[in-house]
Formats: structure tokens, C-alpha cells, sequence
């Protein structure tokens, strides 16, 4: 009974590889579909109606663009064949056209590398403060998240599921738009073209570019119109900010090089006996002399809330003065 009990269980590992090395070493090409259902945990973003709204389409749809691309190292690695809105959740619908691609889907999936992605994307595309999202992924009936550390099989129920549907129209004229404000800003930057659908050249800052102009911006779910940053902006922040600038200068500091490491020590150092007013002040000028007319108020508001000066938020958004009005 010992024997023969082995023996089926060699047997069911020996069908299992075998299945698999067929599913990789096949001449039919490796082509499955998933659906990854997304939704936000703020109650002041909807993806869904994000998604339905002209004006914030491209954004999310560069978003989930940037994100997949960052998920399998590739631009290519997975194919987005359409977008449904199914209220609270936005379900995009993929397409697989290689194991290996799948497999590094997966591993960002499962460590959460996607999610956060994801997240960061949308926080740009949108020039929101925060994004948080919950995400799930399904083929077919079955719950991906429930196996996702037996990746095999999640291989498998991916690759059993063969997309339904070409790609949407909408779909591939959003991307077609995408490439269009790539190659334009490229050319502008002097890139080469060939290399405009490049992962390094999708990575562009979305605020304030050409590729992604923010027109307004959500803050404590009101939508306020985005603008460069003004003298009586910068006024205002050195005035308040006290001695959180050194925060609010690292928050800027992840898309602006000009205040990348030592810059604010050596600004801390440099001004320390003008005070707290001067060296924020000197901080933020560095900011809107290296970003030009890209130093909007939208990434200075996302910095404030990421240190979590709500207040001096409102301060600069005209909130406290309003208040006082009425």
C-alpha cells in the first residue's frame, strides 16, 4: 500500500510538469485572460465615474497603462482589452500573450508592487493627495488572491481562460492618444522617436506636463483649478510652514531634482541663522525656478497633505478666507 500510495504521488507530480511544460513549450502561442476588478477606499474618488468622465479618462487610463507596463517590465507584457464600469468598481479586462509576462504579473501582484503602482500613477495623473485602492483578480470563476502563492495553477486558470473579445475601439484610440502626446513630447525634448512607447519615456512627470496637463485637481472632495504657484503662494507657505518645510521639501523632492539630496541640508545649513521663514522660502524658490511653470499648486497641496498640513491646504486654497466671508 506504502509503494503504490508513492507511486500515484510521483505520478501526479510527473502530470503536473508535464502539463506545464506543455503549456510552455507548445508551437500554439501562450495566450490567456484575466479581469482585474479595482476600487477605490476614498469616498471621494469613484473610479467608475472618474473613468465615464471625459476630461479624466486619459489620466486614468495612462495610469493603468503606466502601472501594468511597470508590472511586467514591459509596455507590451499585458494587453488591456477593455475597461468596464461596474459601480464602485472599474474591471479591466487582460490579455496574456506570454507565460513569462504572466508569471511577472503575478509576482508584483502578490507582493503588492502593482498596487502601489497603481496608486502612485493615479495620485500623479489625477494630482490627488492619496489614492488607496483594493484590487482582485479573477479568471473565470476562479479567485486568483486565494492561490496566488501556488503560481503554477494560477498560470493555469489564466491560460484556460482565452479572452472572449478583441480589444475595445475606445481602448485603442486612448492608446493611440497616449503615443501621439509621447512622440509630441519627445520630439519637443529632442528623443529619439523609436523610442516613444519606451517604459522610461511613459515615466514622465504628469503634472504640469504636456503630456498630462492638469487642469484642476481634487482636494477634501472639491475639484479647484490648477495654476502655477504664485508670489503671494510662496509668501504664505514660508510664512506657515514652520519648521515642517524640511518634510514638505522631501515630499517635492521624488519629481524634482533640484531639490534632490544634500539640497535641503545644505539649505537648512546655509540660511539657519535667517530662520525658519527664509530657509522654507528659499526651499520652495528652488522648487518653482527648476519646474518653471510645472510648480503648481497641486503638487505643492499634495506635498502638504502627504505631512499632513491641512490647514495651510486650506490657507493657500482661499478656505479659511471664504469661511471668514460668510
Amino acid at each position: 500500500m506504502l509503494v503504490l500510495s508513492s507511486c500515484q504521488a510521483i505520478y501526479s507530480v510527473v502530470s503536473q510538469l508535464i502539463q506545464v511544460l506543455k503549456m510552455a513549450g507548445s508551437s500554439t502561442p501562450w495566450i490567456g485572460s484575466a479581469y482585474l476588478f479595482l476600487q477605490s477606499t476614498c469616498k471621494t474618488i469613484i473610479l467608475p465615474n472618474l473613468y465615464e468622465s471625459s476630461q479624466k479618462k486619459p489620466c486614468v487610463f495612462k495610469a493603468l497603462k503606466l502601472a501594468l507596463a511597470d508590472s511586467t517590465g514591459s509596455v507590451n507584457g499585458v494587453d488591456m482589452l477593455k475597461v468596464h464600469c461596474s459601480h464602485p468598481h472599474l474591471i479591466v479586462q487582460l490579455k496574456f500573450c506570454k507565460q513569462e509576462n504572466c508569471r511577472r504579473f503575478l509576482q508584483s501582484y502578490r507582493e503588492g508592487l502593482l498596487q502601489k503602482s497603481l496608486q502612485n500613477h493615479l495620485q500623479l495623473s489625477l494630482a490627488v493627495t492619496t489614492v488607496p485602492l483594493e484590487m482582485e483578480l479573477k479568471a473565470g470563476n476562479e479567485h486568483l488572491d486565494n492561490m496566488l502563492k501556488d503560481e503554477d495553477r494560477c498560470l493555469e486558470c489564466i491560460y484556460r481562460e482565452k479572452p472572449d473579445r478583441l480589444r475595445d475601439e475606445e481602448i485603442t484610440e486612448l492608446e493611440e492618444r497616449l503615443k501621439s502626446l509621447i512622440l509630441h513630447h519627445n520630439i519637443n525634448n529632442n528623443m529619439p522617436s523609436k523610442d516613444c512607447m519606451s517604459p522610461n519615456s511613459l515615466s514622465l512627470p504628469s503634472q504640469g506636463s504636456p503630456l498630462s496637463p492638469q487642469v484642476t485637481f481634487l482636494f477634501q472632495g472639491q475639484q479647484f483649478d490648477n495654476r502655477t504657484l504664485t508670489p503671494d503662494d510662496h509668501q504664505k507657505f514660508a510664512k506657515l510652514v514652520s519648521k515642517k518645510w524640511k518634510q514638505v521639501g522631501r515630499s517635492l523632492q521624488k519629481n524634482c531634482r533640484a531639490l534632490r539630496d544634500p539640497v535641503i541640508d545644505n539649505l537648512a545649513h546655509e540660511y539657519d541663522r535667517e530662520g525658519l521663514y527664509e530657509q522654507a522660502y528659499q526651499m520652495l524658490l528652488r522648487f518653482i525656478q527648476s519646474e518653471g511653470k510645472k510648480a503648481t499648486i497641486a503638487r505643492l497641496i499634495a506635498a502638504l497633505e502627504e505631512n499632513g498640513l491641512t490647514s495651510l491646504s486650506e490657507e493657500l486654497l482661499g478656505l479659511h478666507s471664504n469661511e471668514d466671508d460668510s
